[in-house]
């Protein structure tokens, strides 16, 4: 089990990233416009800047859902690799079976 502070961090950069998603889609938009004068241009990455850095969206770390373990994630299940495992092995993803050959 991940340290809980680490958990809820990650947890308050999710929330932050989904309030302030459109806002800096928009502000990157002008920011990246070549058209636009370079006074526009430049405003846009000064108030990109000045917005809380938690809100980016390359500031959130993949964890496991269940553990917070942040290594062996798998992102189609958004769990680690030995919560999967364990899942699988008690039959609670359909269609996932054990390999053998």
């Amino acid at each position: 089990m991940a340290k809980k502070s680490a958990v809820e961090r990650n947890r308050k950069r999710r929330r932050l990233t989904a309030r302030d998603s459109t806002k800096r889609a928009a502000l990157k938009e002008i920011a990246n416009d070549r058209d636009l004068p370079m006074e526009v241009r430049f405003n846009a990455r000064l108030r990109l800047a000045k917005m809380p850095r938690n809100g980016a969206p390359v500031r959130v770390r993949n964890r496991c859902e269940l553990s917070g373990r942040p290594r062996g994630y798998y992102r189609k299940f958004r769990i680690s690799r030995i919560a999967l495992r364990e899942l699988a092995a008690f039959g609670l993803i359909p269609g996932m079976v054990k390999s053998s050959w």
